[in-house]
Order: structure tokens, then C-alpha cells, then sequence
């Protein structure tokens, strides 16, 4: 079946009609023509990858633009008002526990992962929709499996813009221009943003305004689509992401390790000058053919990331013993290839190969200084240890599944992934996937799905450090085991029902997973730098409720996740831990640094006449840190309200203007993320204190 739907798909894709024209004149009916043929093009796009029997929650540009800050929010941000999403220091994201381990994708096509860890490498801004999928995934997707966040962009096809100036509190200043038009059989869209804000990182101690923590960020994003002929068309898709960040400080503290540098052992805690810089840049290009039957996607993907961390070199080695000037790059292209092809009424088939591969490059250049045996400082003149190193990697994945409609109310999606993994390690994976969906009555939806999972550390961060050469320094590792991270496998277990009360919607999901190798990632040094380890064993397992509501006026969404998620025996890595904690680990099951109990959201709009008034909010019973054992506390809980209210002024000379005032933690509740203990946990970390925001918005 995969063989014969794949020749389909190469053999499709290569026919293109001779008889096609992208020089034809702009003229209503052709414009209205062009257009339709986009829609129907993009519906059948998205019949190429559906999320059959897993589950789907979608935040379109509406939902978007009701909440306060509107597409001004980051999309880290907007995903967290999805169901069973928990947020964590540096705008990190945790999907039904997991650390991680999302897939994001553009218009379906995959964007590689990279580097960054304090940025958002897209904005809300190029969004038409937002779709998280979770749960037992189909066949087509795979590596990164805890959540698909998929952004349908923007188009061209509708000529308009706008221009917006938004900012206020935390310093914060955000100008933005997106447009979009179309022009023949072509069309295109972009947009251009800059963001500079005096909290670029979360607050180390609870400040509205952290010491040192002023961020540059830049973003560009376009998309170009150019309609071939009736069934088939090509697009392209280039961004950047360039941002610089202060990283910042407590103050009133002074060094406790007792070091001497060059004559020097005390130092403002205030005074440290740590800095660090992310920057990215991508590009998709696609060529789809659609017919009665058939429809194939061919895309070539590519991305380039680059993070630099520059240190404070005498701060930093009385503080922590070492300052380590990092730069690493990685370079990630590869190709995708699917198609669905209608055999019958009862059958739809799907089958697709993606190939990747990675080029990274690592150095740093180490100040610390030389000890003895019990840690004494033997020289107060510092040491330089310099390391470098490049690595290629690739995955290899083909699936095949079928689309088996059993009868009108009952549809079973099977089938097979495979992945082969070539990087640090050589390991590969066949892995089942089946899921089954029933509508019984009219607004009632089951599902219920099993999914294997592979899933390889994340190759651009896995360290290679050589632990004997900071034996006898400050920088002396507390071990010195270091196995390579594994790929993590893992059985996924998915149930749950949806019903619909008119224009109120519930659902519940139900997940097991069980894990071999089991993923996680820490902090771990001063260089802002995650770190993948391995569990030996572990699981995670929860319960989501959702609601919506939508009439009139009004829309309101709810979501309560409850979830455990547990670890056993650190198997990678490990000279990063103390060797009593691992011994530890080594014969109990622990929370995972990133395990949250209970997580919420919900949010509502209200539209009166050219008026709306928004609110949302985000709760978190408290992520785990330590106690009498590790991870054995979590911290305290937290709600974080926002506010918005936004006005048009329709009739404006030039245009219509919108105008908006937000209120981000209404209420000031000063919470923490992180309080820096914990397995691979760095610095402390809080929420965001009050701010008020304006935005004026011109459409052009």
C-alpha cells in the first residue's frame, strides 16, 4: 500500500498542465475564480494530514484577536489557553507532561527545530489558525509527539493590512506592519515586527522591572502562493527571528564560594553584564496537485539557528566557578513528501516520506580556575579551557495508514510508522498507530486511539562535553558518567467524547502514556543552554475538560487539566547531577521537574456595537521543586487574569483605526514559575507583574 500511494504521489506530482498560465489579466470574475480555487486547494491541503481520532483544539485569528493583547501576545501565550498546556520559565511549554517534544509546523509542512530558548520564533501576527493536536496521533506524525502546533498562515487572496504601534508598562514598545494582496494567479502576505521590552526574560526575584533585562526582538515572515492551474499551485514561505537579551539580576548578593580572581572576591550581584543571543531563519517551499481523487504535497524545508552567550567573566567565576562564552549553530534542511488517495467510499489512503539532516557546531571558551582535591583555590589566576566540536545527524520516516469508514457513524484510521534515527546513535522504530472515531447521534463524537512512539532527543542540544577535562577546576562536574541520551519509546493510550448542546460544546479526553528512556531537559551552567537526559522508565497520565460557549455576542472557553507524570533511574547525562540524587532516582519513582497537577484556562468576549471587552486567565497549582527528596515539593499556586477592552472607530478619515487598552495580571498577584531547585531547574523564575498596554491599529 505505501509503495503503491507513494509512486502515486511522485508520479502525480510530476505531471504539471501544460496549458497553465500565470500571466492572465486581474478582472473580477478571474479574481473570484482564483480565489475559490485557493479555498479549495487549502481544504484539500489540510485532507492530507487530519487528525483523525487524536485530538484537535483550534484558536483561529478570532480567538486571537479576542484576547487582551490580541495578536501582541506571544504564541507561547496563546497556545497556553488550549487544554492541558502548562507554562515554565522562558516561555517553554509542557503538553499533557511532557518536557517539550513539540512539533511545529507551517501550512503542514514541518519547521525544523533550533536553538532558541528565550524567544518566540513566531508571532500570532501570521496566523489564520492555530491548531494544537494531542493525544494518539495518526501515522504522519512522528519524532515530536506531544503536540502538533500547526499555523495555517495568512494569505494574499483578500488585499488588506494594517499597521499597529502597541506599548506601555515593563517598557515595552511593539510596532508592526503586515500586508497582504493578490496580483493575477498570484498572491502574497507579509509582515515585519519589533519588540523592545525591560522584561525580555521572567523576573529572578518578582520585580515588575528586573535589573538587567532589557530584550530586542525582530521578526519578518512571507508567504507567497501563485495558482498553476486548477489543481495544482506553488508556495513559498521565509522568516527570520532576530532577538538579543540581557540576562538578568538579583541583587544584594555576593559570592559565597570563597574564590579569588586576580587579587578580586567580592562582587555585586546587580553588576553582572550576562548576555545572550538567538536568532533564526527558515524557509519552506511546496508544490501541491489536487484532483477528484488525489491530492500530494512535495515541500523542501530549511532552517538556520544561531545562539551566542557572552559571559561576565569575573562575576561569573566568583559566583559560579566558571564563565563559559558559548556560540552554537545548527543547520537543519530536508524534504517532505505526502499524499491521500480516494480508493473508495470505505477507503482513503495516506502515505509519506520526510528526510532530514543536521549540521551543528559548538565552542566555548572556559575561564575557571585551578583546585585541589577538596576544592580549594590553588591559583588565582584564571585557566582558559577551550572546546569545539561539529556533528551531523539525519531521520528517515515513511508511514502508511488507511481512512477504513466501517459504517456511516464509525471510521477506523490504522497504521505503520517508521523512523530511523543516524546521529549520536543508531536507532530506528516500528511503530503502530490506530485510531477509532464514532458519532452515534447527531453532536456526539468518541474516540479512541493507541499510538507507538519514537521520539530521539533533541539532536542540536545534546552536549559533548569531555567531563575529565574540568577534573582538578572550579568547573569540576559532580560526576563524571556521561552516556549519550537515548531515543525515548513509548506506548500512548488516548480516549475520549465530545457533545454538543447548540452552542455549548463539552469534552473529555482521558491519556496513559508509559515510556522506556523517557525524555526530559534542565538547565544546567550559566549559559542559557537545555540539556537532554534520559529516565529510565516513566509515565504520564491525566484527565482534560473543555467547554466552549458561542452565541451572539458572546464567546467563553474553559479548560482543567488534571495530570501526574513520574521518572525513574537518570540513565544520561549524568555528570550533571550529584551522585546522592541520582542514587536516589536510581531506585524511585519521581515527580518530573515539569509535572504540574492541575492546570486551567478560560477566557470570554463580548462585542456591543464596534466595542468588545475580553478577559483570560491562566492557573497552575505550581510546577514541582524540591523537598525532602527531589522534585518532592511543587510550589505554590497561581492565577493570572489579563483584561482587555477595544474600540473601532469605523468612519476615521483614511480608514478605519481600532484602539485597545490591556491589562496584563490585573490583580498584580506576584507568583513564582520556577524557585531554582529542582532536577535540571536553573535560576527562579516568576510570572509577569501588572502591566497596562494601549495599541492603536490602522487598517490600510
Amino acid at each position: 500500500m505505501a509503495a503503491r500511494l507513494l509512486t502515486l504521489i511522485v508520479a502525480g506530482l510530476g505531471v504539471l498542465d501544460a496549458g497553465a498560465s500565470s500571466a492572465q489579466e486581474s478582472h473580477p470574475a478571474q479574481v473570484s475564480e482564483v480565489v475559490i480555487t485557493a479555498q479549495r486547494l487549502d481544504a484539500a491541503r489540510s485532507a492530507i494530514e487530519p487528525a483523525l481520532g487524536a485530538t484537535s483544539y483550534s484558536l483561529p485569528q478570532a480567538f486571537i484577536a479576542n484576547l487582551p493583547g490580541g495578536a501582541n501576545t506571544q504564541l507561547n501565550q496563546v497556545v497556553l489557553q488550549a487544554p492541558g498546556v502548562a507554562q515554565d520559565s522562558f516561555g517553554q511549554l509542557h503538553v499533557r507532561g511532557d518536557h517539550g517534544n513539540i512539533q511545529y509546523r507551517l501550512n503542514n509542512v514541518i519547521l525544523p527545530e533550533g536553538l532558541a530558548v528565550f524567544g518566540q520564533t513566531l508571532s500570532p501576527r501570521l496566523a489564520a489558525n492555530i491548531q494544537l493536536v494531542t493525544g494518539a496521533l495518526p501515522a504522519q506524525y512522528g519524532l515530536r509527539t506531544a503536540g502538533i502546533i500547526n499555523i495555517t498562515t495568512k494569505s494574499g487572496f483578500r488585499t488588506e493590512g494594517e499597521a499597529s504601534l502597541y506599548g506601555g508598562g515593563h517598557g515595552v514598545i511593539t510596532p508592526s506592519l503586515e500586508y497582504g494582496g493578490s496580483f493575477g494567479r498570484s498572491s502574497a502576505f507579509g509582515s515585519v515586527s519589533y519588540t523592545g521590552t525591560d522584561v525580555g526574560i521572567e523576573s529572578p526575584d518578582g520585580r515588575a522591572r528586573p535589573l538587567h533585562d532589557h530584550s530586542d526582538q525582530g521578526q519578518v515572515f512571507g508567504y507567497f502562493d501563485h495558482i498553476l492551474n486548477a489543481v495544482s499551485r506553488v508556495s513559498l514561505i521565509a522568516g527570520t527571528s532576530q532577538q538579543t537579551f540581557e540576562i538578568p539580576n538579583v541583587d544584594g548578593l555576593q559570592p559565597t564560594l570563597g574564590f579569588n580572581v586576580n587579587g578580586r572576591a567580592d562582587f555585586a550581584s546587580g553588576r553582572l553584564d550576562e548576555r545572550q543571543r538567538e536568532g533564526t531563519t527558515y524557509g519552506i517551499a511546496t508544490y501541491q496537485r489536487s484532483t477528484d481523487t488525489f491530492t500530494g504535497q512535495a515541500s523542501v524545508f530549511t532552517r538556520y539557528s544561531t545562539l551566542t552567550y557572552s559571559p561576565d567573566l569575573v562575576g561569573e567565576l566568583l559566583f559560579d566557578g566558571i564563565a563559559q562564552a558559548a556560540r552554537k549553530t545548527d543547520l537543519s534542511t530536508g524534504v517532505q513528501l505526502e499524499g491521500v488517495l480516494t480508493v473508495s467510499d470505505a477507503h482513503t489512503l495516506r502515505a509519506g516520506f520526510v528526510a532530514s539532516r543536521d549540521h551543528t557546531t559548538s565552542r566555548t571558551v572556559s575561564q575557571v580556575l585551578a583546585v585541589d582535591a577538596v576544592g580549594a583555590q590553588t591559583s588565582r589566576q584564571p585557566l582558559t579551557i577551550a572546546e569545539s566540536g561539529r556533528q551531523n545527524g539525519s531521520t528517515v520516516s515513511v508511514f502508511a495508514q488507511d481512512e477504513w469508514k466501517l459504517a456511516d457513524t464509525l471510521t477506523l484510521n490504522y497504521g505503520l510508522r517508521f523512523d530511523q534515527l543516524d546521529a549520536y546513535r543508531s536507532e530506528n522504530q516500528l511503530s503502530p498507530r490506530a485510531g477509532l472515531v464514532w458519532s452515534p447521534t447527531e453532536g456526539t463524537t468518541l474516540h479512541l486511539g493507541y499510538a507507538r512512539y519514537f521520539t530521539p532527543p533533541a539532536f542540536e542540544l545534546v552536549a559533548d562535553r569531555t567531563v575529565a577535562t574540568f577534573v582538578g577546576t572550579s568547573a569540576q562536574a559532580p560526576g563524571v558518567r556521561n552516556d549519550r541520551p537515548l531515543s525515548e519509546r513509548s506506548s500512548y493510550y488516548d480516549a475520549g467524547v465530545e457533545q454538543k448542546f447548540g452552542p455549548f460544546s463539552l469534552g473529555v479526553d482521558a491519556y496513559y502514556k508509559k515510556a522506556r528512556n523517557l525524555l526530559d531537559e534542565g538547565q544546567f551552567g550559566a549559559p542559557i543552554i537545555l540539556t537532554p537526559f534520559n529516565f529510565r522508565d516513566g509515565y504520564a497520565k491525566g484527565v482534560e475538560v473543555s467547554a466552549t460557549y458561542e452565541r451572539g455576542p458572546l464567546s467563553a472557553y474553559g479548560n482543567l487539566a488534571i495530570s501526574e507524570a513520574k521518572g525513574r533511574d537518570i540513565i544520561s547525562s549524568q555528570f550533571n547531577f550529584d551522585p546522592a540524587e541520582l542514587a536516589y532516582i536510581a531506585g524511585h519513582d519521581v515527580y518530573l521537574d515539569h509535572d504540574q497537577t492541575y492546570t486551567g484556562s478560560a477566557g470570554a468576549a463580548f462585542h456591543f456595537g464596534d466595542n468588545r471587552l475580553s478577559a483570560d486567565l491562566i492557573y497552575g497549582s505550581g510546577l514541582r521543586r524540591d523537598g525532602a527528596v527531589p522534585n518532592g515539593d511543587k510550589l505554590p499556586a497561581y492565577a493570572q487574569v489579563n483584561l482587555g477592552v477595544a474600540h473601532e472607530f469605523r468612519d476615521a478619515p483614511g480608514g478605519p483605526i481600532g484602539v485597545r487598552v490591556d491589562v496584563i495580571n490585573a490583580f498584580d498577584r506576584k507568583y513564582a514559575i520556577r524557585d531554582g531547585s529542582g532536577i535540571g531547574v536553573g535560576a527562579p523564575q516568576f510570572g509577569p507583574r501588572r502591566g497596562v498596554f494601549v495599541g492603536l491599529t490602522k487598517t490600510l
